[in-house]
Formats: C-alpha cells, sequence, structure tokens
C-alpha cells in the first residue's frame, strides 16, 4: 500500500480531554479504525524552542513521546481533520510511504 508514515512529537506532561495527550492520540487512532499506533517514550531531545526535554530519574513529565503511524491516503485526512477539530497544536511529520505486511508460513530462520 502507499500512504504516508506520520509521526507526532510532544511531551509526557501535555493533557488533552483529561487524558495524556500522546495516550488520547492512540486512542483516536483506534476510536478511527487506523491499522495501528505505537507510542515510544524518548531519553532526551529538544523542542523548536530550543528547550531541552529529558527523561529525569525523579521527574518524568517532560519526557519526549512520539507516536507513529502508517495511514493510507483517506485515514491520514480523516485523522488530520479530526485533531484540527480538537484544535490541537502538536508538531508532525508526514513521508510518503509504501507499507505492507509479510505473512510467510515459517518463521525466520537463524543465520
Amino acid at each position: 500500500m502507499k500512504g504516508y508514515q506520520v509521526t507526532f512529537y510532544t511531551q509526557q506532561n501535555r493533557r488533552h480531554a483529561g487524558k495524556m495527550l500522546a495516550d488520547w492520540v492512540v486512542g483516536l487512532a483506534k476510536e478511527l479504525g487506523l491499522g495501528g499506533a505505537t507510542l515510544v517514550s524518548g531519553i532526551e531531545g529538544f523542542g523548536h524552542d530550543g528547550r531541552f526535554h529529558s527523561h529525569h530519574f525523579f521527574e518524568m513529565a517532560d519526557q519526549p513521546m512520539l507516536i507513529v503511524l502508517a495511514l493510507t491516503e483517506g485515514e491520514c485526512a480523516r485523522l488530520f481533520q479530526r485533531l484540527e477539530a480538537e484544535g490541537l497544536s502538536l508538531f508532525y511529520v508526514k513521508v510518503a510511504a509504501e507499507f505492507g505486511l509479510l505473512e510467510g508460513s515459517q518463521p525466520a530462520a537463524a543465520s
């Protein structure tokens, strides 16, 4: 299939509708019937404002979070329409991608 890989960037301390924003976006993907979403916790990074974000032993609120999705063009349009309707401010990267599923009958042999 052809479509997009979309990655959203946020921090653990951001909230929407009473939930952690990253969890809310993953839940929205499920609600919209999208093929899947992966939530990734980052160790450190910095944003467009140059402010450093990192995972600290005592305080993880500022921890970077990424939500990664592989979407068809139609799925992408539906997701972005919904996010815009929610009034969210959320940085993303959208890259054209080819994706699919390999469904072999045997597990890969070890070399």
